[in-house]
């Protein structure tokens, strides 16, 4: 490999306390065994059933979107990824007989997809690639990524057999059929999937298939910013069409460039990377802003320009009732984040890391583990004139008529469970974003209870436990555990949202750098040394570019890495979501509560209400004063928890 950094796994890094640790408490313990009972019971999923029809040990038909397997997988890799930190019999016993099963499914050839599978055991003609929105590559690629993972841990050569068998199939692809492949690389799992695949056997044959992909990719040429395959890779200066896919091909993309270093890759990435961040991503992190686009630049003829569901848009087109960010798109900036981290070294993949997780990843999940957003607005309203997708519903598989607007909530089984089961398996695996190592020592990237452990080849050690109350706290302590032959030196993450951030060793400051940087403390560590970070936590009223129109006129709230939004549940009587406005250079007063038996920091300030407004299109402005109420405002993560209501991370700013 020729990254800069390399994650510490499960071996040396964990979140033993502090905030990680209880919501890693939270997955072990309520949403993996809780998803389990959903994805066996039939009523609930087909996820399941389908595998064993397709065994021949139930009789049926397949049902459910085409992707279930797919995310099936990722169920699995979250209780292997559990496995691998909290074994349990109950676990390892069900991961097993689900191997087994799988395995027995699949064909010699390495092809499976229960949806053709059990159509050919009822002799349906159905043949595979047969359709591009059927994901065969996506599920084969979840296939090899679980069946890799499933190996690492548990020793078992059974997943794994099937993955080699699973890449077997996509190489007859790339060489045979390449047409075929490249049409049907809808949501391209596979990239980071088969490079997975050559970490673990170190056969140069799937570095070479990863490499077949992109040029199969970069040759076809029927595709459309839907799939970002309109343009070769190396053509793409913006980021367009579909945020799943576009967040798994990039990530796919940086697993390929940390593997052969090439460079003039590397730059495509950088500069697309670039494109998001600056111009697409929201504040909560949360990626891909409307519900059905179009290529916005990709044709000056209408005819030309294709439809996109769940679509980057513009520059600087974020809408905030209406904005999707569906949670595999965050959980997939994450995934493409994370590996231009290790690639790169720079600290602004691991801040928007942060910015991702403590927002729109942990929306997408209830406080208590069991229910689940599809997309995360940043504003929720009542009797919206028009609907809204339910969560689950991707549009190519309608369900019933949606309730209505100002009760949307999460909920325990989605028509598309692509979510749910992504988020288990990003927050199963958490532990991994901690920290990394490198030529120049130990990377602590993430904040929140850690412990890491990290041995150099040359036989020195490095061991740090931190004692934090992260993100409600700014002070960050580690202690110096172990520290074999003087230690590694030690490089802590100064967020880049931070301002005035110092850093103490056994009391004496030292030197800190700019914020979205790395600070390096290079000394010969003891057992005992102490390391104390501390990161204030004004409350900053935030705006948006000028450029971003919904939120002209209006500011955010953000206290260290949390974006936070006010509830309808806390605004005083008689005060809609409409009236509340924030004045500029409100004080805020930071307090601890509890919303669903969960501690968090919330702020109460006083609001600035608005005159009630009629609903006529265009009305006078009301020379009505101007009232002031108390507010709470809560964590955008904890928002729709307490019942239906109406939210908003957006407020009007008066003087």
């Amino acid at each position: 490999m020729t990254t800069a950094l390399t994650p510490v796994g499960a071996g040396g890094a964990s979140w033993p306390s502090g905030f990680w640790g209880s919501v890693g408490e939270r997955t072990r313990t309520v949403t993996v065994p809780d998803m389990w009972q959903a994805l066996r019971d039939p009523d609930a999923s087909p996820a399941l059933r389908n595998f064993r029809i397709a065994a021949g040990l139930e009789d049926g038909d397949h049902a459910g979107p085409p992707f279930m397997d797919g995310d099936f997988y990722k169920w699995l890799e979250a209780a292997i990824a559990q496995l691998e930190t909290h074994p349990e019999p109950w676990l390892a016993e069900t991961v097993d007989e689900l191997a087994r099963l799988i395995a027995s499914v699949q064909r010699e050839d390495g092809y499976l997809h229960t949806a053709t599978l059990i159509a050919q055991r009822h002799h349906e003609g159905a043949a595979p690639l047969a359709d591009r929105f059927h994901f065969e590559t996506y599920n084969l690629g979840h296939l090899i990524t679980m069946g890799v993972r499933h190996h690492e841990v548990t020793g078992s050569s059974v997943l794994l057999d099937v993955a080699r068998r699973a890449a077997g199939f996509l190489e007859s692809l790339a060489t045979e059929k390449p047409v075929e492949l490249a049409r049907s690389a809808i949501c391209p799992s596979h990239y980071m999937a088969v490079l997975e695949l050559y970490r673990a056997t170190g056969e140069a044959r799937y570095l070479d298939l990863a490499r077949g992909f992109l040029r199969v990719r970069d040759e076809f040429d029927e595709g459309g910013d839907d799939n970002q395959d309109r343009l070769a890779v190396f053509d793409q200066t913006v980021v367009a069409g579909h945020a799943v896919r576009a967040n798994y091909l990039y990530a796919g993309l940086a697993d390929l460039v940390a593997e052969t270093g090439d460079t003039a890759l590397r730059g495509v990435l950088e500069h697309l990377w670039d494109d998001v961040v600056h111009t697409k991503l929201y504040l909560t992190g949360g990626c891909g802003a409307l519900y059905d686009g179009a290529s916005p630049d990709g044709h000056p003829w209408q005819e030309e320009i294709s439809r996109i569901h769940q679509a980057y848009g513009r520059a600087y087109q974020l809408p905030h009732t209406t904005a999707h960010a569906e949670s595999c798109a965050n959980i997939g900036m994450i995934l493409w984040s994370e590996r231009m981290l290790a690639v790169t070294g720079d600290a602004k993949y691991a801040d928007v890391i942060e910015q991702v997780a403590f927002n729109a990843l942990l929306a997408g999940i209830s406080l208590d583990g069991r229910e689940y957003f599809y997309t995360n607005a940043l504003r929720q309203v009542r009797d919206l004139p028009f609907e809204l997708r339910r969560p689950g519903d991707t549009g190519l598989h309608p369900v019933p008529a949606p309730p209505p607007s100002d009760e949307r909530l999460r909920e325990r089984y989605l028509s598309c469970f692509c979510c749910p089961p992504n988020t288990a398996r990003t927050l199963s695996r958490f532990h991994e974003r901690a920290a990394s190592v490198g030529a120049e020592g130990v990377f602590v990237h993430q904040y929140g209870g850690s412990e890491v452990r990290v041995a150099g080849e040359d036989g020195h050690t490095l061991a740090l436990r931190e004692s934090s109350d992260y993100p409600w706290d700014g002070r960050i302590v580690f202690a110096v555990t172990e520290a074999q032959g003087g230690g590694l030196p030690l490089h802590l993450r100064i967020p880049g949202w931070s301002r005035g951030a110092t850093v103490r060793v056994n009391g004496e400051a030292v030197p800190v750098t700019g914020a979205g940087t790395y600070t390096r403390l290079d000394r010969a560590w003891s057992a005992g040394d102490e390391v104390v970070l501390e990161l204030p936590m004004p409350v900053r009223m935030l705006r948006g570019h000028r450029l971003v129109e919904e939120a002209t006129g209006q500011v955010a709230i953000q206290r260290g890495p949390v974006v936070y939004c006010v509830e309808s549940a806390d605004l005083p009587p008689g005060v809609r979501l409409e009236q509340a406005a924030l004045r500029r250079g409100s004080e805020f007063r930071a307090e601890e509560a509890e919303i669903a038996g969960t501690r968090m920091t919330v702020l109460e300030t006083e609001l600035a209400v608005l005159p009630e407004s009629g609903d006529a299109l265009w009305d006078d402005l009301s020379t009505a004063p101007v009232g002031a109420a108390s507010v709470r405002l809560v964590p955008y993560f904890a928002w729709a928890n307490r019942g239906p209501g109406e939210m908003s991370v957006w407020l009007p700013v008066v003087w």
